[in-house]
């Protein structure tokens, strides 16, 4: 399939370290998204979410609860506050910012988590030049709109939930209307329904659309997902993908 953005330039299978890598460090962090990128992982998955004051954190949750030692909503946090707490006891949480300078190289595919994310990222992204090396993507159609209308169009987007149906009622040949999104970001299933199977692959590829599934952690899955013919898998374990990518002599990227 020919390349539409800079993002989906790439010789081999994707491998997309989830959060970094979140089984094999602690998630989202530097000490993360270093392990991948030493592990030879050129493609990185993180999240944004903005504290009060307007900082775009590398951070899934709303809250500081789950993975840190403080407490508390990120949006009604001051980046003040968030730089004391550790993630695993020992790590910062790192600025997205930080993340997109300090490997040059990667390619990042951002889940923009809330409404107050969208603004900031498509500021940052637009002062640091970065609209050739990453993939935007949210859970809302609405946002996902924000953000192509931001960059005309000009930016590597996921399918939104609106957009991901009508891929799946396309695999039935049914008339859908035009899909915007540069690659389809989905989970093998959603609830008791198999979204992921030969038929959507193959819709999605008659649409110059490649297929990247989440989250595929076990070595039996990531094996049969590749060869139903997926175009990529995004990993908590990007390490053991590759293991097996190369074992099987498929290039990674």
């Amino acid at each position: 399939m020919s390349a539409r953005f800079g993002y989906l330039e790439h010789s081999g299978f994707l491998c997309i370290a989830h959060r970094g890598g979140a089984l094999e460090a602690p998630e989202n962090t530097m000490a993360a998204f270093e392990n991948a990128v030493r592990s030879g992982c050129t493609y990185l998955e993180t999240d944004a979410y903005a504290t009060r004051d307007g900082y775009l954190l590398a951070f899934h949750d709303d809250r500081l609860d789950r993975v840190t030692d403080r407490k508390g909503m990120i949006e009604e946090t001051d980046l003040s506050t968030v730089r004391q707490a550790r993630v695993d006891g020992d790590h910062a949480i790192p600025l997205l910012e930080d993340i997109l300078t300090a490997f040059p190289k990667a390619r990042i595919n951002i889940d923009a988590k809330h409404d107050g994310a969208v603004e900031p990222l498509i500021d940052l992204i637009k002062r640091l030049g970065v609209e050739d090396r990453v993939c935007l993507g949210a859970f809302s159609d609405a946002r996902v709109q924000r953000m192509r209308a931001a960059f005309a169009g000009k930016i590597c987007t996921s399918l939104p939930p609106g957009e991901v149906t009508r891929l799946f009622m396309a695999k039935f040949r049914l008339p859908v209307r035009a899909i915007g999104g540069a690659c389809a970001q989905v989970p093998e299933r959603h609830g008791r329904i198999r979204l992921v199977d030969r038929a959507f692959i193959r819709a999605a590829h008659r649409r110059n659309i490649p297929v990247h599934v989440w989250t595929v952690n076990e070595p039996a899955d990531m094996e049969r997902l590749i060869d139903l013919g997926v175009d990529g898998l995004v990993t908590d374990r990007p390490r053991l993908l590759r293991e097996i990518l190369n074992k099987r002599g498929i290039p990674a990227s």
